[in-house]
């Protein structure tokens, strides 16, 4: 884990209580399944989860041209973190991971220079089967990775839940939890979206199977003790937080 400042914090908080108010309101236009091809969103350092809504700032024009054909259809756009290594290959096609997860776009702001503010919310992970080469931007053939908790399930999901708070408040002593409302799956969604993990290490909670692993996986994380074993540690990588 990197070392990082309190100034995570705000943004963890604000994260956790949007994607709670947002996502309801949202639920209505939320698809049950995804469409056979997605735009695909490749960054080096950006994860989104399930149960979490994080902003973007868009302004590399093939992106832009992604967001305006998203905005005239259903919204959906595929959010995919580029492989370690491939950098320099940014501007073109580099390989991506296997696993990402799409989001709904709730909010967008056309600014006058033709770049996009816009929010996202996750609503499944997928699988992409293959890439269609045809556009400006990455479309992905795809296939949806629906997480479910069964209801047998969700006192040990509120258990794990308690137990990843009480590891980021040994953590990070100073840290504002959300509320008890805000659901086990957007806190723990939350949590592996804003704390301040390597690239690798965010993956590897985006492709746990389903909240409750995700959830042990974060407490190993937080752990200084189980931290080492729960999940390899990255190599260096840069951050980063807007696409071109």
């Amino acid at each position: 884990m990197r070392a990082t400042t309190f100034g995570w914090l705000i943004a963890l908080v604000a994260i956790l209580c949007t994607a709670n108010s947002v996502a309801a309101q949202a639920d209505p236009d939320v698809p049950a399944t995804l469409p056979a091809a997605i735009p695909i969103f490749p960054l080096q350092d950006v994860t989104l989860f399930p149960h979490s809504t994080q902003p973007f700032h868009i302004f590399e024009p093939r992106y832009r041209a992604m967001v305006a054909d998203a905005l005239a259809g259903d919204s959906i756009l595929g959010m995919i973190m580029l492989e370690p290594g491939h950098d320099a290959e940014y501007e073109g096609r580099p390989p991506v991971y296997g696993v990402g997860c799409a989001g709904l776009i709730i909010a967008a702001e056309l600014l006058p220079d033709g770049r996009y503010n816009i929010v996202l919310t996750g609503i499944t992970k997928f699988r992409i089967l293959g890439e269609d080469q045809s556009r400006l931007y990455r479309l992905a053939e795809v296939e949806a990775i629906p997480e479910f908790v069964a209801s047998d399930d969700r006192a040990l999901l509120s258990r794990r839940r308690r137990q990843a708070e009480d590891a980021v408040r040994a953590a990070f002593p100073e840290a504002q939890l959300p509320p008890a409302e805000v659901s086990d799956e957007e806190v723990i969604d939350g949590l592996s979206l804003a704390l301040p993990f390597e690239p690798s290490q965010r993956q590897q909670l985006l492709e746990a199977d389903g909240p409750l692993e995700r959830a042990l996986s974060l407490v190993g994380l937080l752990r200084p003790q189980s931290r080492a074993d729960a999940l390899p540690r990255a190599g260096p990588s840069g951050r980063t937080t807007a696409a071109r």
